[in-house]
């Protein structure tokens, strides 16, 4: 089960022991990174949002069931191409491929189409 914990849960996608907080500040900055994509997506709160430690969690971004996971693939995907990059070029592509697709399917998820009238309207 994944820590409710946004930093925690991104260190342990890292494969860092839970207690190494050397690279905490450079996480961070990726972490909030992708949070402000996500907030120019439509997806999240209307506020922008950010951490600043180990007591954020997932549910104070969204608490929407069906994106949240999108969510927390999409941060971990984000910080992992800043943070991390695959020294394998067609791992890169992969994982830069995999963030276009969720950006696409979450900004479809955070704004989704204005609803249309019931009855059309006829303008004389």
């Amino acid at each position: 089960m994944l820590e409710p914990s946004i930093l925690k849960n991104i260190r342990k996608m890292m494969q860092m022991p839970e207690d190494y907080t050397d690279f905490d500040m450079e996480l961070t900055i990726h972490i909030n990174s992708a949070f402000s994509t996500l907030h120019q997506l439509g997806v999240g709160p209307e506020t922008a949002f950010s951490i600043q430690d180990e007591g954020a969690v997932w549910t104070d971004f969204t608490e929407n069931t069906k994106t949240i996971e999108s969510v927390k693939t999409y941060v971990y995907i984000a910080v992992r191409i800043l943070f991390d990059p695959p020294t394998n070029s067609a791992v890169l592509t992969a994982f830069q491929d995999q963030k276009k697709e969720l950006e696409f399917r979450l900004n479809v998820a955070g704004d989704p189409a204005p609803a249309l009238p019931l009855t059309p309207t006829i303008n004389p």
